[in-house]
């Protein structure tokens, strides 16, 4: 199988999310900051429920104040309070004036609020008013945020903190979400050790598995299987069979190579995942492989770690949150502040940083340590940059694609 190119695989990817199912569940409010709403919310009610003031002070009529001024101030009887949860239950009449609180009713008969600081203060029994106000002054006005039976959140909106409080403000004590996809991790190889232990010679520490796991916990995905598997056939067979029958996505890391123990492909082949591509046209990452079932993805991810760690930003996060139903990262256009090194037949990523100079003009430097076992180069990154093949470096000045880490 020929390598193909980063468009082709991203085409083939997307493709086969689309035909694998949504799966919903209704998940509690608390529980819903970084969930992916499945379906649109309307309000139930008008938002204010009613109209109320926006300001401590006196509810009055206007009309009554239209004179006032601190050398002449108007005085108004004072017949009662109207605090935020507890509204005046009676009707104000030419001459009154009820004491109102942020988020208090409007008393019936009013139709502005004077602040409290332009009155002589709090009193039971009658108040100077200081400035005249017009209609409408300092009111909150029933509806005038939301309407009922418009959308609060459309279907597809992650759920932050004000997404959440939203629900909070209309009652909602749970919500319809897409399920997180559930997704299984695992690495092989006989030399891996999990950190903390000794080291054996030619053992190394197994840090993919652990990025693999942060990833996908920012990704929005729930990891539910994660193992260290040996270089023995048998044991990753019984592996991925089981797992495919749990898990929506399988990211592997290492194995999909060219070595003599370089099992993955063919025992992903054997448990029925059709193999979509396997190498890419692209560095680091070449042999990146890709299959499919109607039911599962499965990523075979390199072992070099900013190989293994690039392709999954690139590949399976998209994957993720689109099975999530989130909108796919965003890429956009920076300025080259470094020269970025090009491939003549490949595209090229790399980590990098990006920043707004004085002008408000986005900055892109690649880091500077190009190995795709070097991890360290990841290290402070804050974007991933890209370029299709070409021949000699990109020179600083020139635009570059990159995908925001954070």
């Amino acid at each position: 199988m020929s390598d193909i190119s980063v468009a082709e695989a991203h085409a083939a990817i997307r493709a086969a999310v689309e035909g694998l199912p949504r799966a919903r569940e209704r998940v509690a409010l608390g529980e819903l900051g970084g969930r992916v709403l499945a379906e649109p919310l309307l309000a139930t009610f008008p938002q204010p429920r009613f109209d109320n003031s926006a300001m401590d002070g006196y509810a009055v009529r206007a009309a009554d104040v239209a004179a006032a001024t601190r050398e002449r101030p108007v005085k108004l009887e004072v017949v009662g309070v109207a605090a935020a949860g507890s509204p005046h239950e009676g009707r104000l009449a030419a001459g009154q004036a009820a004491q109102v609180m942020t988020g208090g009713v409007l008393p019936d008969g009013a139709d502005a609020v004077v602040m409290v600081e332009s009155t002589s203060g709090y009193t039971d029994a009658a108040v100077e008013i200081y400035q005249a106000v017009d209609v409408g002054a300092h009111i909150r006005r029933r509806g005038e945020e939301i309407v009922e039976g418009e959308e609060l959140l459309a279907a597809g909106q992650l759920l932050g903190p004000v997404e959440v409080g939203t629900l909070a403000t209309f009652g909602c004590a749970e919500a319809e979400v897409t399920r997180r996809p559930r997704v299984a991790i695992f690495a092989t190889g006989d030399e891996l050790v999990e950190p903390g232990q000794a080291l054996a010679p030619g053992q190394i520490y197994n840090s993919n598995f652990h990025v693999l796991r942060q990833l996908c916990s920012h990704a929005g995905a729930q990891v539910v299987i994660e193992r260290v598997l040996r270089d023995d056939v048998d044991e990753l067979a019984r592996f991925l069979s089981d797992a495919v029958t749990r898990c929506d996505v399988l990211v592997s890391s290492g194995g999909v190579s060219m070595g003599r123990f370089d099992h993955v492909r063919d025992v992903a082949s054997d448990i029925g995942l059709e193999r979509r591509f396997w190498k890419v046209a692209q560095k680091p990452g070449r042999p990146l492989l890709f299959a499919s079932s109607d039911e599962t993805l499965f990523f075979g991810l390199p072992g070099n770690p900013v190989s293994s760690t690039i392709c999954f930003v690139e590949y399976v996060r998209p994957a993720l949150l689109a099975l999530a139903g989130a909108p796919p990262p965003k890429k956009i256009h920076a300025r080259l502040a470094a020269p970025f090194p090009r491939q003549a037949s490949k595209h090229r990523f790399l980590f990098g940083e990006i920043h707004a100079d004085e002008q408000g003009q986005l900055l892109a430097a690649p880091t500077r340590k190009l190995g795709s076992h070097m991890l360290t180069s990841g290290v402070g990154a804050n974007a991933l940059l890209e370029a299709p093949a070409g021949d000699g470096p990109l020179e600083p000045g020139a635009t570059i694609l990159v995908t925001p880490l954070r």
